[in-house]
């Protein structure tokens, strides 16, 4: 007899934790240890323990109701193991809709709510992993980017120091043909000086023989005899003597008229 009666109020006392730690996160429920009275969370009252989860609020928060709809500030939280824990509004509590994966929110209702938490976290760690396959994709078609990037880059400028002594060596060409150039209208000038001082001799030599040829045709008949050569032409050697017709032909000649 003592026996079932150990058992049962253990078996009560379960009851008693669950319903007060109900509705409460991990990191709340050192808020919620069994003592004699409990401290509403935002400080503002004192009650007993008893009335905590009793579905009467009491505190102004809320918090002395975490796992009933009694208070309209009250936030449920969702352990939805398997997936993803999250708050509900304690509104929400016992009101025939499960809004937990876990179903942790229905506990006294006639609504028949299954554990769909490992299906849901099945589904979103699918999810997760495609997007970090994807995001591995990206990543890997972006360090693949890049490479080529720095191999184009590479390439680029291999293409101007090629660009760039192809200028140079055109430079240099281009001083010398301008040196050539330069010296080519050099000498181009020079030999225009010395043809025009040649045509400006043989002008002068022309002149010269027009003069002398005037000088030798006395009868201005436009020729010249030898009669006339030995009329004008006297050579002085150790005498002076008339030319005979054979020196004022050769004198003749001589003039290169």
């Amino acid at each position: 007899m003592r026996v079932h009666v150990i058992i049962a109020a253990l078996f009560w006392s379960g009851l008693v934790d669950s319903r007060k730690v109900r509705g409460i996160s991990s990191s709340y429920k050192r808020f919620y240890r069994e003592r004699k009275s409990f401290l509403c969370i935002d400080g503002s009252k004192m009650i007993p323990f008893e009335q905590v989860n009793d579905d009467y609020c009491d505190c102004a928060d809320g918090s002395d109701e975490p796992g009933t709809s009694a208070c309209p500030r009250g936030r449920f939280y969702c352990t939805n193991l398997g997936f993803r824990p999250h708050y509900i509004p304690s509104s929400r509590v016992n009101d025939g809709i499960c809004d937990c994966c876990d179903a942790s929110d229905e506990y006294n209702s006639h609504a028949r709510c299954q554990n769909t938490c490992w299906n849901l976290g099945q589904r979103e760690r699918a999810y997760v992993e495609g997007q970090m396959r994807t995001l591995d994709e990206g990543l890997r078609l972006k360090q693949q980017l890049i490479e080529e990037g720095v191999l184009l880059w590479r390439e680029k400028q291999a293409q101007l120091r090629e660009l760039q002594q192809v200028a140079e060596d055109l430079q240099v060409k281009l001083e010398e043909h301008r040196w050539k150039k330069n010296e080519a209208d050099r000498r181009k000038e020079q030999a225009l000086k010395a043809s025009e001082a040649e045509d400006g001799a043989l002008r002068h030599q022309n002149v010269s023989a027009t003069s002398i040829f005037q000088l030798l045709d006395s009868n201005r008949d436009g020729s010249i005899s030898v009669n006339e050569i030995k009329a004008k032409v006297v050579l002085i050697h150790d005498e002076q003597r008339v030319l005979s017709e054979d020196e004022a032909l050769r004198k003749w000649k001589s003039l290169d008229l």
